[in-house]
């Protein structure tokens, strides 16, 4: 599961299990969750719409952070590295990573893009780890 703005998989755990095996996952990897929207929440109260399971984990790994915000005051409008978990109609649980290579691209910085691939590199190994 891949796209020009994130990289993911599918996986054989509920939803609930899902979010406590990523956010472990993230842990080891010296992230935290910062936030927790649950979007098929959100969407029932506001729209009255259901839909399947879908919750966006904003994850930081403060040194990494710190650094970004030092080299670019602004990055903090890409900030934090979003996850998303969700169950679609047939319901399989799906993780995705926001692929910071991609979306750090936006700044021409070398320092930001090394930066980066090392921020992906995490997230690939929590990835491997769920």
């Amino acid at each position: 599961m891949a796209t020009k703005y994130g990289f993911g998989k599918t996986v054989n755990n509920s939803f609930s299990d899902a979010i406590d095996h990523v956010t472990r996952a993230l842990q080891q990897e010296g992230f935290g969750v910062l936030s927790d929207i649950d979007v098929a929440a959100a969407l029932k109260k506001k729209l009255n719409k259901d839909i399947p399971p879908y919750r966006i984990l904003g994850a930081c790994n403060p040194p990494l952070a710190d650094r970004a915000i030092t080299i670019e005051p602004s990055i903090g409008l890409l900030l934090p590295c979003n996850v998303v978990v969700r169950q679609d109609d047939a319901g399989q649980v799906h993780v995705e990573f926001m692929d910071t290579d991609a979306v750090l691209k936006l700044l021409d910085k070398p320092e930001i893009a090394a930066l980066a691939s090392e921020v992906r590199q995490r997230l690939e190994r929590v990835m491997a780890a769920i």
